[in-house]
């Protein structure tokens, strides 16, 4: 039994219009052929596909109040930067003026600690020299007394005196102003102490003026 419908007959006289076959689901469209379009001011019409509209449907370019708050945020961390960058240069130069006043500080106290452990060797050699009328022989042991003074002085400051013979020569310590022959010592031995030096090696006020055996 057909389960199409039934077609109604049309009545009598009437001239019955060809059916045009409905075309195969998933047929395209041939040209010339009419379709379907969407209603005015539907979604469709609008652009928008079956999933929503589409990625420029909502935004859009940026309207003025947008790009003034925009210029706004940027003059305001460029001002922020600037203010930044100021404190940071006045910091700066009130840390060099504050080390620089620190340093003249330390050199001024350095020379007056310098100074007040020379004092007293000034005022022995004073002494020296006044009871040098009254008895010159005692000059000579004065004066000597005046330079174990000093040399005790330089060697609390840190420069020790260096006056050793008979040692190999080093130059970081020796400097060289003769050359002897003793066939008694190797060669490049300190033989004699021309001028005494004061100081270790790395904190040297001067070296010691030797003369060294000569080397065959």
């Amino acid at each position: 039994m057909s389960t199409q419908p039934q077609q109604p007959e049309p009545p009598e006289g009437a001239v019955a219009e060809p059916q045009q076959p409905e075309p195969p689901e998933g047929a395209v469209a041939e040209p010339g052929q009419e379709q379907d379009l969407p209603a005015p001011g539907t979604a469709e019409a609008r652009g928008a596909g079956p999933e929503g509209p589409g990625p420029d449907a909502a935004g859009g370019p940026a309207g003025p109040g947008e790009e003034a708050d925009e210029k706004a945020e940027h003059a305001a961390a460029l001002a922020e930067l600037e203010d930044r960058w100021r404190r940071a240069l006045a910091d700066l130069e009130n840390l060099r003026k504050r080390h620089a006043r620190e340093l003249e500080r330390e050199r001024a106290a350095e020379r007056a600690r310098t100074a007040a452990a020379l004092l007293p060797v000034i005022d022995n050699l004073e002494l020296a020299l006044s009871h040098a009328g009254a008895d010159p022989g005692s000059i000579v042991a004065g004066v000597r007394a005046v330079r174990d003074q000093a040399v005790d002085t330089l060697a609390r400051l840190g420069y020790a005196r260096q006056d050793e013979t008979g040692v190999p020569f080093d130059p970081a310590r020796h400097e060289v102003v003769g050359v002897v022959e003793d066939p008694d010592v190797a060669p490049g031995t300190v033989v004699q102490v021309l001028r005494p030096g004061y100081g270790e090696t790395g904190n040297q006020l001067r070296p010691v003026a030797v003369a060294v055996a000569k080397r065959e």
